[in-house]
């Protein structure tokens, strides 16, 4: 899970109102990029920046997939520049009769120019849009391309995707391989400061969807302290048991209840891989990749996997006689509960549902999944009886507990609580009824609750104080989660609806009352650990709301730095210790500084100033940026396993910061 910080947009003016030949804009080589960058990476904030590096480096997995490749490393530079090197046959650079250039400018200079359409060179991959490498020379300041090939280096730089030269020779070398290093625009961007933890999840990622592939990161921004003194911060991603080690990793902080189940069908048209294990928790996690591709909407490779398995385990089941005392049918949804899963498969010609490639199309796909993992399932099952009665008796569990959670659903309902019908007692609800103009605060306590009723305004901002901590969802039964008073606060605030017969935590974003959802809590420990109890709630019961943008997170001030009539908000310590600098000379003593530990330390109008008013504010929207990640960082978070946690917060404890 990425934290984005809220960008502020002006409205468009408009100049005049002709409309002719003269407005008609067309839009040479790589200048569409630049004007809409959108269109190509998504978006000009985090998630773009990095959408750059995952662009280049699936040019050098490609390499890999074809069997010309087996290291791939990248380095973020002082400058916060780009390195990708990879050890594969080095792009061509030979002219190109139709074009008069040379194969590498027009590898980086135009559009849908690449070898991936020739299926001779390459029979899979992920980048078939074509648009990859040469839309990150059109979003960089600066980029430069070294290749080594047939014993020679060449090189050719560009600056905002036009070439400064031609190719040309620059050296000798034995090997081959491409090095490319860019940086990417500040005027197109909104943010330039490269997040490690994002990269390196996705590599290691990469690592797993690709055994035998050795991926490395460097940051040389960053040096670490050891024994033998400094050195850069890096990590190096290699494994030899492909999908099964991801299973592992995902499923650490959790109980198991099976062995990791291995299906690989490399033999069919659609070569399929799964690693599949069950634990004692009450969530499904699965994940779907097509050619390293994440694709979150999961799409025809993800229903064939379910219908495989739904059917092979029913058909166990039903035949072993273990269902026979079982008073109501079971569902898809009970044979997914605990069941942790990857799925990856290679396609030579997939088609994706839009240009971000989050859904898979391919019809025929679904028989050749369903196929796999029925066949390799049902043998698992018949060779391993302990293991098979153990995953029945897990569905049957399932089935009780969303039995008894659709009648606490149905009887909340039924008074009104999660139909909209009844808002909650303490919400302080706003006037406008517009929900794309309104937005709610979860405010921790009473307290902090008043003062932010105080402070707001009426006419769009709404505040539902939450007494306490609320549950942990991760380790509650879903029938609990409906009786929790505080979890009914929020589904009744929100208006939202939750639960299908087909789908027991479908989420219905229809009623949803306001379209910016914030969590606002005090600035120090339990303040910290509230907010991920509720981001943990959102995330695994209503996660279609982070998907679509509408969670946040508000970050009110650290202290109040005040000499005399001048007094200055710092959000962070080095702002702290500037505004003492400078207000101060450097000595503590001659100003006055506060430190916030509450919201309900500030009144209300310093609490609008600093942390509700639009103008002024720095909200953190919530993002998922690795499904896979962040499932395993709040299994690791909030489940009973103690030692994991402490390692992971010793390790990360000096790059947390708030991105203000």
């Amino acid at each position: 899970m990425n934290l984005e910080t809220e960008g502020k947009s002006k409205k468009p003016t408009r100049t005049s109102s002709d409309y002719s030949a003269d407005s008609i804009q067309v839009l040479e080589g790589l200048e569409a990029v630049r004007k809409r960058p959108a269109m190509y990476i998504g978006d000009i904030s985090v998630k773009g920046l990095h959408h750059l590096v995952y662009e280049v480096v699936d040019n050098s997995i490609d390499e890999a997939l074809a069997g010309y490749c087996s290291n791939i490393d990248v380095t973020i530079n002082e400058d916060n520049s780009i390195t990708v090197r990879d050890d594969g046959r080095g792009i061509p650079v030979d002219m190109m009769e139709k074009e008069k250039k040379s194969a590498l400018e027009v590898v980086l200079t135009v559009l849908h120019a690449g070898g991936k359409f020739n299926k001779d060179s390459y029979k899979v991959s992920g980048g078939l849009h074509g648009v990859g490498v040469s839309c990150v020379n059109a979003l960089s300041a600066n980029f430069s391309a070294v290749i080594c090939r047939d014993g020679k280096i060449y090189k050719q730089e560009f600056e905002r995707g036009k070439p400064l030269y031609p190719v040309k020779e620059v050296g000798v070398s034995d090997s081959t391989g491409t090095e490319i290093t860019f940086k990417p625009d500040a005027d197109i961007f909104t943010v330039s400061e490269y997040n490690f933890e994002i990269l390196s999840t996705r590599l290691r990622e990469l690592s797993f969807l690709n055994k035998g592939i050795k991926l490395s990161i460097t940051d040389r921004r960053d040096v670490e302290e050891n024994g033998n003194g400094g050195h850069f911060r890096e990590e190096t991603f290699l494994s030899e048991r492909g999908l099964a080690e991801f299973v592992t990793l995902l499923d650490e902080n959790r109980e198991k209840l099976t062995g990791i189940i291995h299906i690989e069908n490399d033999k069919s048209e659609v070569p399929v891989e799964v690693a599949m294990q069950y634990n004692t928790s009450f969530t499904e996690n699965v994940f779907s990749y097509v050619n390293n591709i994440n694709t979150i909407e999961g799409g025809t490779h993800l229903a064939g996997f379910r219908r495989g398995l739904t059917r092979t385990l029913k058909a166990y089941a039903e035949k072993s006689g273990m269902l026979a005392k079982l008073k109501f049918d079971i569902s898809g949804d009970d044979f997914r509960e605990g069941l942790t899963a990857v799925i990856s498969i290679k396609v030579a010609e997939p088609q994706f549902e839009g240009q971000t490639k989050t859904k898979l199309g391919n019809s025929e796909v679904m028989g050749f999944v369903d196929q796999a993992v029925s066949v390799a399932l049902s043998n698992f099952l018949e060779e391993n009886p302990k293991d098979a009665k153990i995953i029945v008796q897990k569905v049957i569990l399932a089935a009780q507990a969303r039995h008894a959670a659709r009648k606490a659903r149905e009887l909340v309902q039924r008074k009104g609580v999660l139909s909209g019908s009844g808002l909650p007692g303490k919400l302080a609800d706003c006037s406008d009824k517009d929900p794309k103009v309104s937005e709610i605060y979860f405010v921790e306590g009473d307290s902090a609750g008043g003062t932010a009723k105080q402070g707001r305004d009426r006419h769009f901002q709404a505040i539902l104080p939450l007494r306490g901590k609320i549950l942990n969802v991760e380790k509650a039964m879903p029938h609990r989660i409906f009786e929790n008073e505080e979890i009914r606060n929020i589904y009744t605030a929100l208006g939202v609806t939750v639960g299908t017969e087909d789908d027991s935590k479908a989420l219905n974003l229809e009623k949803l009352r306001y379209y910016k959802v914030i969590i606002m809590t005090d600035a120090d420990v339990d303040g910290s650990h509230i907010t991920t109890l509720m981001m943990t709630f959102f995330y695994r019961y209503m996660e279609d709301l982070i998907k679509n943008g509408h969670l946040y997170i508000a970050t009110p001030p650290l202290y109040l730095v005040k000499k005399g009539k001048t007094e200055r908000y710092c959000w962070t310590e080095d702002e702290r210790r500037a505004f003492v600098d400078e207000l101060g000379k450097g000595k503590d003593g001659s100003v006055h500084v506060q430190r916030y530990k509450g919201l309900g330390e500030m009144n209300a109008t310093q609490l609008w100033e600093t942390t509700m008013n639009p103008a002024n504010r720095t909200l953190r929207k919530v993002t998922i940026e690795s499904a896979a990640e962040a499932d395993r960082v709040f299994s690791m978070l909030m489940g009973d396993d103690v030692p994991p946690r402490r390692e992971f917060i010793e390790k990360h404890a000096k790059y947390a910061r708030i991105d203000a």
